[in-house]
Parts: C-alpha cells; structure tokens; sequence
C-alpha cells in the first residue's frame, strides 16, 4: 500500500458533504448516495452522543465550517486581493459559496487526483468553474513533485498578493509527527507570499473530558468505518499554539466554538472542536 495514499478517508467526504446540504450549505450536487447512506447510518450513534454528551459528529462538524468561514470572510475584507488554496478540498461548499459571493477572488481547491477529478466535474455541472475557481491536484505528503504544495502555490499564485491555504477535516488523520512536517514546509512556503495565512481545525486529547469514554467509542467507530487512522492532537491550547511556532508560524490564534459562537449551545464538558489561524 503506498503511504501517501489517504483516498480512505472519502468516507468522511461524503458524510461532511451530506452534513452540509442538509444545513443548506451547498447545492444538491454536493449531496451524494454514499453520504446520504452513511447519514442514517450514523443517526442512532448521534442521538446517544447528543443525549450524553450534549454534541455529536454533525454539531462539531457545523462548529468548525461556521468558524473557518468567519474567518475566511475577515481576512477577504481586510485582504481584497486574498487568494485562497483549499486543500483536501472533498466535497466542500465553501469554493462554490466564495465564488458566488466574492467572484473576484481566485480560489483552487486541490486533492488527491481521484478526489479532484469528482470535484472537477462536479462544479462544471453547476457551472461553477471559471478563470477564478478551478480545482488542481495536490498531494500534502509529497514534496519535490509537480503535485506537491510548493509546487502548487508557486505556480498558481501570485507572490506579490496575500495568500490564505486552508484544511478542513484533514489534520487529525496523520500522525502529529507527519501533520507537523507539512506544516513546516508550508510555512516555509507561505512566506515567499506579501502575507501568509493558514486555517484549520483540531480535534484535541480530550482525556480529561467527563465524556471521555463515549467520545472515545465515536473515535473508534469513525475509524472503523473510514478504515483509516484518527488520532486527537494537543492537551491545552498553550501545546498547539507553542507547536505552531515551532513549525514557523510566529502568529497563532485558537478559537473555542463554545466560546466564539454564542449562538450555539454549549458542548457539556467542553469543545471538541479548535479552529486554529495561523500567520507567517
């Protein structure tokens, strides 16, 4: 099996995509068989967590799109020229949604070739793709390769404009040791930008959660049923914002859902959840 092969985790492409159509949150076209399927069958899991637990997959998966898209949609503001990079893209709405909106910004979404190849056809069905959306193929494990980001943001981005890359769902499905060395060069790379900036989200340890066995046994059947590794990332938001910097971005800011979106109810125990911006 080649390690840089993730295409397992399109389970979850699939489910997220299906969560955010039912939340009115991207066209029908973005709304599967497999994630309608995969839908009900994790309803009775999302009912218990819900009841106990006070959250579930699809609360911590809403929490995380509402919070990377505020802040998307501030640095548009405060950048006019942004440019934007999704990576591991899926079957996110939220290219199809910037474009509508902000038509002037130049926006790819990028995965792995299969992933891409869906994605492409599905936003030329809905006459998504232009001279400022497009979709391009990008490997994040690889790095002297024409797939690879570098590659990607040096040949498709202008330097001299601000630059935004951003991951959703990606992080807690490689090791901190494999995430951490992408978020290195990625650093890297994001300087040779006027201004650099990354968003994405982390599911943090919750071992001292006093839910911490039931949020355990939904790790566990998210594994099972994307067959692919999931682990959690960070104690304290202090851990996350010190690995950060370490990795090269000097600014880091980590946002709590519980404590960012006042129009959602609070997780008990605490959020499952970070939205993490970081900048060059």
């Amino acid at each position: 099996m080649n390690k840089n092969d993730t295409s397992s985790i399109s389970f979850t492409a699939h489910y997220t995509g299906y969560v955010w159509y039912k939340n009115h949150l991207s066209n029908d076209a973005f709304a599967t068989k497999q994630g309608y399927a995969y839908y009900q069958m994790l309803r009775p899991i999302e009912v218990l967590a819900k009841k106990f637990i006070g959250s579930d997959i699809k609360t911590t998966l809403l929490q995380r799109h509402q919070l990377l898209d505020r802040e998307l949609v501030s640095l548009i503001q405060q950048h006019p020229d942004l440019q934007i990079l999704e990576l591991a893209c899926g079957l996110s709405p939220r290219g199809w949604r910037i474009n509508k909106k902000y038509p002037y910004i130049h926006y790819i979404e990028a995965d792995l070739a299969g992933m891409a190849q869906q994605k492409h056809a599905l936003l030329n069905k809905i006459d998504s793709l232009n001279n400022r959306h497009q979709v391009s193929i990008c490997n994040i494990l690889t790095e002297y390769s024409p797939d690879s980001v570098e590659s990607l943001l040096k040949r498709e981005f202008d330097p001299t404009k601000p630059v935004l890359v951003i991951t959703e769902g990606l992080v807690n499905y490689f090791t901190l040791a494999h995430i951490g060395t992408f978020w290195i060069r990625l650093a890297k790379t994001l300087k040779e930008f006027s201004a650099g900036y990354y968003l994405t989200d982390v599911y943090p340890k919750v071992t001292q959660h006093r839910f911490y066995h039931w949020i355990e046994f939904a790790n566990k059947t998210l594994k099972l049923s994307s067959k692919s590794s999931f682990s959690m990332h960070f104690e304290h938001q202090q851990e996350a914002s010190e690995f950060f910097k370490v990795c090269g971005f000097p600014q880091v800011t980590i946002f709590n859902p519980d404590e960012e979106l006042s129009d959602q109810p609070k997780t008990k125990g605490g959020s499952l959840v970070w939205v993490i911006k970081a900048q060059v």
